[in-house]
C-alpha cells in the first residue's frame, strides 16, 4: 500500500494560483495512473484530472480545463497540481490518489483509485 501526503493548500484570492505536491511512500508510483480528487461541502467528491504512469497522457473535468495542469516527478515520487484562475467554485478538499491501473480515461470514477491521501484544504475568497 502506498501513502500519500497531500500540501500546498491554502487560502487565495480569486484569480491566483497554487500547487499542490502530493509525495507517495511505501512503494513507488511510477507504474500507475494517478489523480486528484476534490470534495466541496455537502457535495460527493469529483474528478478534477488524471495522469497516466509516464505522463504521456492527462484528462481534466471540463470545469477545470485549461486552468489546472497535473505532472509528476517519477524520480521523486510525486504528482503536482497547479491551479490558476482560481474560482469559489474551486473551494474543497484536493485529495491526491494512485490508480489501480496504468492509464487514463476520461470519467475516472473512485474505484479506479486504490489509495487515498488525507487530503488539502483549498479556500478561493471572492
Amino acid at each position: 500500500q502506498v501513502q500519500l501526503v497531500e500540501s500546498g493548500g491554502g487560502l487565495v484570492q480569486v484569480g491566483g494560483s497554487l500547487r499542490l505536491s502530493c509525495a507517495a511512500s511505501g512503494r513507488t508510483i511510477n507504474s500507475y495512473a494517478m489523480g486528484w480528487f476534490r470534495q466541496a461541502p455537502g457535495k460527493e467528491r469529483e474528478f478534477v484530472t488524471g495522469i497516466s504512469w509516464s505522463g504521456g497522457d492527462t484528462y481534466y473535468a471540463d470545469s477545470v480545463k485549461g486552468r489546472f495542469t497535473i505532472s509528476r516527478d517519477n524520480a521523486k515520487n510525486t504528482v503536482y497540481l497547479q491551479m490558476s484562475t482560481l474560482k469559489p467554485e474551486d473551494t474543497a478538499v484536493y485529495y491526491c490518489a494512485a490508480s489501480i491501473y496504468q492509464l487514463v480515461r476520461p470519467g475516472q470514477e473512485l474505484a479506479d483509485f486504490g489509495s487515498w491521501g488525507q487530503g488539502t484544504q483549498v479556500t478561493v475568497s471572492s
